[in-house]
């Protein structure tokens, strides 16, 4: 066992050195840790010798916010490690500024664009500084209120600004912005460190001014011609909303649009998005990118497209580069995510991980579930994290809905499927809408009627994906979601007609079939 020594100086009797003794007790019973000078290293190593369950976070986004507030709960003592801003992707460069900024270019686009009669139909320019004042106003609020502010009012969570990486299963060694060294070794450590966009392998792109999805949501710059890299959501939403903004945009797709999805799903979203005026490209990839100062050049097969801007949105990659998962043990697949169990457990005990990070989804309230039951586990409980039912949502417009499992992924699993689709022509509020842009499409398993899965293409589709959720949760057939009431003039009703399709022709029904 390693002797730890610790100098005192101004001593001048046994009474002096009973009070630094009861000093240091005083600390330990108050829950802190005592900072050891070891004899071979002369970095503080701090080690919980209070007898309360320590746990380290390294991040601060959603899966390290909900672990962190629910490991306080329970009892623990939490530092949170953060090298960058506080809050990770969803709040700062993600879901809060994308969101604002995709609503309001649809309002912008809604004002010329809209379908009634007798409603003038105009739309001036937009003044994209004003709008990116208010996205920043609105993500420094929440940002405040929903990260900072719990920092500020849990004192069972510390905030540690600094760089971690592993040096063995139990210690951290976190690299503050002085330069100076804290060694920790927590009871408890848990992963949360997010992911990043990721650079696809193109010849000249590195050395550009290129875009990723940050940059696309924090200038105040609408580009005469973007070129967007990706067919995925992150590149199709912030497509549309350039588009909708004032800029020309074309969209180059590996393969077809959201290509993990149905393949009808992309389909009726390509057509949304060429009717809207956006150029869409699949099966397409470059074979080289230039920039000349003013423009990029990007080099296709048999053609050249210049642009003022070209964003990347090519896919995300775990952020473990720097963590010296190795050292420690960690298990991770080829891309640098960190594998876990239902029980958000690594390969090294006492090591959990959850978010971006993992295996798991790239959702973000996957990311906060994942946190809390991980809390719960690292603290002596016992959750686990049922992903066998995960609604997804795109936020284009209409938007993409899905929840389940596809026609041809029912039949990787060995399931034979049983689908039906409805056009949302035959949806009453759609039609009330005058927008029938998409589908509601039900996945059953043949035989048993056990609704599997559901496709939605539809304005709004995100608000409605949930009741085909629950009823695949409750292992509900077509045959009782069919029977189930729906509000009329809903479009959560068009689940209901397209359930009715199983056993019926929805087109011969009246508005409000039973």
């Amino acid at each position: 066992m390693t002797k730890h020594e610790l100098a005192v100086t101004g001593m001048t009797c046994e009474s002096c050195a009973m009070k630094v003794q009861t000093g240091l007790e005083q600390v330990h019973a108050d829950g802190y840790d005592a900072a050891f000078i070891d004899g071979t290293d002369e970095t503080p190593v701090r080690r919980n010798t209070s007898g309360q369950t320590h746990v380290a976070i390294i991040g601060s986004g959603g899966a390290a916010f909900a672990a962190a507030i629910r490991a306080a709960e329970e009892g623990a003592r939490v530092t949170m490690i953060e090298a960058g801003a506080i809050g990770g992707t969803c709040v700062n460069v993600g879901c809060v500024p994308s969101k604002i900024t995709l609503r309001a270019a649809e309002l912008h686009h809604r004002r010329a664009h809209h379908p009634f009669d007798g409603v003038p139909r105009d739309a001036g320019p937009v003044d994209r500084t004003a709008l990116l004042a208010q996205v920043r106003g609105r993500v420094e609020e929440l940002r405040q209120s929903k990260y900072e502010g719990i920092l500020d009012d849990e004192p069972a969570i510390d905030f540690l600004a600094g760089w971690a990486r592993f040096e063995d299963a139990g210690t951290l060694a976190v690299e503050e912005p002085s330069g100076a060294v804290q060694r920790l070794q927590p009871d408890r450590i848990l992963i949360a460190t997010g992911a990043s966009p990721a650079l696809p392998p193109i010849d000249g792109l590195a050395g550009t001014p290129y875009w990723t999805s940050t940059e696309a949501l924090l200038t105040d710059e609408i580009p005469g011609h973007l070129v967007v890299l990706g067919g995925s959501f992150v590149a199709l939403e912030t497509a549309q909303a350039y588009r909708r903004l004032g800029s020309e945009v074309t969209v180059l797709a590996r393969s077809t649009l959201l290509s993990r999805d149905d393949p009808e799903v992309g389909t009726a979203l390509q057509a949304a998005l060429e009717d809207e005026g956006i150029r869409v490209l699949t099966h397409t990839t470059p074979q080289r990118v230039d920039h000349d100062g003013a423009h990029f050049r990007v080099t296709l097969d048999g053609e050249t497209l210049m642009g003022e801007r070209l964003l990347v949105a090519t896919g995300r990659q775990p952020n473990t580069q720097t963590l010296h998962l190795d050292s420690a043990g960690i298990e991770t697949s080829g891309d640098g995510a960190i594998a876990v169990d239902s029980h958000l457990r690594t390969s090294a005990p006492g090591v959990f991980a959850a978010g971006d990070c993992t295996t798991m989804p790239q959702l973000v309230y996957v990311a906060a579930a994942a946190g809390t039951r991980a809390a719960v586990n690292m603290t002596g409980g016992d959750a686990e994290l049922d992903l066998s039912v995960v609604p997804a949502v795109v936020f284009t417009d209409p938007q993409v809905a899905t929840v389940g499992l596809a026609e041809r992924e029912a039949e990787h699993h060995g399931i034979t499927p049983d689908t039906r689709r409805v056009d949302l022509e035959h949806v009453p509020r759609a039609l009330a809408n005058f927008d029938t842009r998409g589908f509601i499409k039900l996945v059953a398993e043949a035989g048993t009627g056990r609704l599997i899965g559901a496709q939605i293409v539809a304005h709004n589709g995100g608000e409605i994906v949930q009741t085909a959720a629950l009823a695949i949760r409750s292992r509900m057939t077509v045959e009782s979601l069919a029977n189930e009431l729906f509000p009329y003039l809903t479009m959560s009703e068009g689940i209901k007609l397209c359930a009715q399709t199983f056993s019926k022709d929805v087109a011969r029904l009246s508005c409000c079939a039973g």
